[in-house]
């Protein structure tokens, strides 16, 4: 089946940002003059998907309301006259079809997506975690879609990170049989070091199949009362093949302050608008 739906994950505290999510979601974090969550939207919509459902908590209103129609300002933009900042607002609100459930709790990306299940319904379905912002010439949920309507299993973007790093990641084990296509035989949710089966790491995209559901059902809870979807996809490993794609693009870990800000960086100096005057302006501080 063609995959129709994309599920973000959005109900998380934000906790590494705060006080600055103390009273706006983390999700709402402006990069550049976008706030994270669209990027991945627009992602989805980049590769097909235009059925977006966004998986919210206490205090995640302002998401919702980013999405929707802003009557106010749309029509003092109008009485001003400024058609390219009303066509900015307006194209977010038209941008896809989007769809709320409320997760209670935050206990996991595992009970987050089964929060989801009845919306998702019996089909394949892309799941974004909206902390990756990735750059790249084909979207990569794009590159997985084109791998899953090959293969017709589950596939997960991977990469290779600083072993130092694996205990912040779902890691895989396989075997690649084709450029950058593993064949994953085991993963595990943040391993220590020294028990790491490689440093090839899980990061926020997925193509996911309905079975994974049932198979959350049966996940024991972390030690932090959360369901983990890797432990959900390790169950769902010994019923049907997963793979593992490593993505071509880069990758900006935004859901911490360091790879928020190089994020920032970067897509600011890549901006029409922004790019030339903001390297002069880093080249005027002398860092090197």
């Amino acid at each position: 089946m063609k995959v129709r739906k994309a599920a973000f994950p959005a109900a998380g505290l934000g906790t590494r940002f705060l006080p600055a999510t103390k009273a706006q979601p983390k999700e709402m974090l402006p990069l550049v003059d976008k706030p994270l969550i669209q990027y991945g939207v627009e992602e989805a919509l980049a590769s097909g998907i235009d059925n977006v459902i966004i998986i919210t908590g206490r205090g995640k209103n302002a998401i919702e309301d980013h999405f929707d129609v802003s009557y106010e300002l749309e029509t003092i933009l109008e009485q001003r006259g400024d058609k390219e900042l009303l066509a900015v607002v307006r194209n977010i609100s038209d941008m896809v079809n989007l769809s709320y459930v409320r997760q209670k709790e935050a206990l996991g990306i595992g009970h987050a997506l089964l929060t989801a299940r009845e919306l998702i319904g019996h089909e394949p379905f892309a799941c974004f975690l909206g902390d990756d912002i990735i750059d790249s010439e084909v979207p990569c949920i794009k590159q997985l879609l084109d791998i899953f309507e090959e293969k017709k299993h589950p596939v997960v973007a991977i990469e290779e990170v600083d072993p130092n790093d694996v205990s912040a990641y779902g890691i895989i084990a396989g075997k690649e049989i084709a450029n950058g296509l593993f064949e994953i035989t085991d993963m595990v949710e943040k391993p220590p070091k020294e028990s790491a089966p490689t440093n090839l790491a899980i990061i926020g995209r997925y193509i996911l199949t309905p079975d994974l559901f049932d198979v959350l059902l049966q996940v024991n809870k972390d030690a932090k009362g959360e369901i983990q979807l890797t432990n959900g996809l390790r169950l769902l490993l010994k019923k049907r093949p997963i793979y593992g794609y490593k993505f071509k693009g880069t990758r900006y870990d935004a859901g911490n302050k360091l790879g928020f800000l190089k994020a920032t960086v970067e897509f600011a100096l890549k901006r029409k608008d922004l790019g030339e005057p903001f390297r002069q302006y880093l080249r005027s501080l002398k860092l090197i």
